[in-house]
């Protein structure tokens, strides 16, 4: 009996039956999970442990700053032009550069752009799986199956019987194929599926849906960042220009038509997040009533930098506030200032990685990135063969940011909990709406706090701001037609673009709203060179490890107390981890100017 008592309040047992995911699916980059569990299958200690190095500040170091924004956004294949956007920010920050109005639009409508397209993609093609079964979709009923979408969305058009038998047909052809996919290795006979079958087929259905519409969203990013994945973006402001008269074909600009093509994907946006998205996610909540227990809140705490301002460097007009909230006090904000070295740090007490004292932290613009690979005394296994981390010596790839000492939850449902507490009155219909539609499916009374702070309420937050960014980008639009009939058709200032102008030194930062969470970049410059540069992206906030007071981390501390129907079968593990939608980001080699080889860091 091994009984830890750790510094942000969970008691936690890292005796019983050792329970090892590895590698965890669905999600992007490499990632292992190892629990504890009691003789009643419940779990009491979880170990998160990141696989993968990343490696990209060290390549970033003596390169032009403006280039950076190219490097990093390959951080990740999915969350893709987010990076790019820190980065940008980053720059300008330190070279007290403002991009113009348009830009500042037409950026923000490719946030958002992003935003909705990962969420979707998030929740009906790596999320839902664990939730919904496909294959008990073959025994359901269509025409119970089109009034179950009637109830729940009658505004859907795409609700007649005959569509879901249509669907139910092509599902049972699929299947008898025997290429089932990624249906293949599900556990579909587990009874933590809870589904019925009609409700299986529903969302089977909209997984088909979603697959048809995600690919029509992200054509914004090519109109006006040339492609996606990893659009274009420009320090200064973005790299299109506008004629309103002028001819595509003829050349780049955004003209009136292409305009419009991206007005026709907003609206279809947010026709598909209210009739689909959002009340798929209450409907199949509703089977799940008894999924509000356990550490839910992955630290208690959570923080946020701030979200989609309507006026450019102005943080008062975010239209989700940032702040911190520390121990579930919602009636307490407290202000957060990347800036401060107090305030953001980074330990590495039990990751990969040397410092020259692994007890203190540092901030990111003090940051450094040394690999330092080394297993615990402890551990099972060899260093390519792991059979069990040692979770008392460093265990991760990813480092242990911090703010004040405190481990946060980042990510959608921390930006939608600051936002409801701090009054943002269209959250707080979305919430309290989304609480009454739940209530009421599922026949409980479950309170708010309870409600949000779980792994449905994170899964919930993500559809919720997918249906607000799809409102602000029509805001966005509107707001860009104005000021383009008013006259002003510059997307770029390039006043400071050549590095004569630059001081000999200087140091900024650019935060931003990533998919999964708070994304921060810091960087330094130094006679018009990257001095250095550090990204702490949300999943190191989430899935750091212990740090080196005990306190574990968003993903460690969310599973603790949840019961497995078979630990064989993880089910609820993978409910719990893909909820925060994990990016591990993307391993690197580093090279020398000539192309040789320097370092490898294989993952078996």
């Amino acid at each position: 009996m091994s009984v830890i008592q750790t510094s942000n309040g969970y008691t936690m047992d890292d005796s019983g039956r050792r329970v090892v995911v590895d590698p965890v699916t669905r999600i992007e980059g490499h990632m292992r999970c190892e629990v504890n569990i009691d003789e009643n299958n419940v779990i009491r200690n979880a170990v998160s442990t990141g696989t993968m190095w990343r490696g990209l500040e060290v390549i970033l170091k003596g390169r032009d700053p403006r280039d950076a924004w190219a490097f990093v956004e390959r951080i990740c294949g999915v969350c893709t032009g987010c990076h790019a956007l820190t980065s940008v920010r980053a720059v300008e920050d330190a070279l007290d550069i403002k991009i113009p109005y348009n830009a500042h639009l037409i950026r923000e409508i490719m946030a958002k752009t992003l935003q909705w397209h990962d969420h979707v993609v998030h929740f009906y093609h790596l999320h839902a799986l664990d939730w919904v079964n496909p294959i008990n979709a073959l025994k359901a009923d269509p025409k119970m199956t089109s009034k179950l979408q009637q109830m729940i969305s009658p505004r859907h058009p795409k609700s007649s019987p005959g569509y879901f038998r249509d669907v139910q047909t092509r599902l049972k052809k699929f299947v008898e194929s025997g290429q089932l996919g990624i249906f293949k290795n599900g556990y579909w006979d587990n009874p933590a599926y809870k589904l019925s079958p009609e409700a299986d087929l529903m969302a089977t259905t909209h997984y088909l849906e979603a697959l048809d519409i995600q690919k029509e969203i992200v054509k914004i990013h090519a109109i006006f960042g040339g492609k996606n994945p990893h659009p274009n973006y420009l320090v200064g402001g973005v790299p299109c220009a506008i004629n309103l008269d002028g001819d595509q074909a003829a050349g780049a600009p955004i003209n009136m038509e292409r305009l419009n093509f991206v007005l026709a994907r907003i609206q279809e946006a947010i026709e598909f997040g209210r009739n689909v998205y959002v009340p798929d996610v209450i409907a199949i909540a509703s089977f799940y009533k008894d999924w509000f227990f356990g550490g839910g809140l992955g630290a208690h705490s959570i923080m946020d930098y701030g979200a989609y301002p309507k006026v450019p460097y102005d943080k008062s007009t975010d239209q989700l506030p940032g702040g911190v909230i520390l121990n579930g006090n919602w009636g307490e904000i407290h202000p957060i200032d990347p800036r401060d070295p107090d305030q953001v740090q980074e330990f590495v007490t039990h990751s990969w990685y040397s410092y020259p004292d692994d007890s203190k932290g540092l901030h990111p613009w003090d940051g450094i990135t040394e690999p330092d690979y080394k297993l615990g005394a402890k551990t099972k296994g060899g260093r390519t063969n792991i059979e069990q981390v040692d979770e008392s010596a460093k265990y991760s790839w990813i480092k242990s940011p911090r703010w004040r000492g405190h481990a946060v939850e980042v990510g959608p449902l921390s930006r939608y909990i600051l936002a409801y507490a701090q009054g943002v009155d269209y959250v707080k219909e979305q919430v309290d709406r989304s609480l009454s539609s739940f209530n009421q499916l599922a026949g409980t009374d479950v309170e708010l706090k309870p409600f949000m702070q779980s792994t449905i309420g994170r899964t919930l937050a993500r559809a919720l701001e997918a249906e607000y960014c799809a409102d602000m980008m029509l805001e966005d639009w509107n707001d860009l037609m104005a000021n383009i009939k008013a006259g002003d058709t510059s997307t770029a200032n390039v006043e400071k673009w050549n590095p004569s102008t630059w001081p000999k030194e200087a140091k900024g930062v650019g935060t931003a709203a990533a998919p999964r969470g708070g994304l921060g970049h810091w960087i330094k410059i130094k006679d018009g060179k990257i001095e250095n540069y550090q990204c702490v992206v949300p999943t190191t906030w989430n899935g750091s490890p212990r740090d080196h007071k005990g306190n574990i981390g968003a993903f460690e501390a969310s599973l603790l107390n949840t019961p497995m129907e078979r630990p064989d079968e993880p089910v609820e593990i993978l409910r719990t981890l893909h909820s925060f939608d994990p990016c591990l980001a993307c391993s690197t080699h580093i090279m020398s100017e000539d192309g040789q080889e320097l370092t490898r860091v294989k993952v078996r």
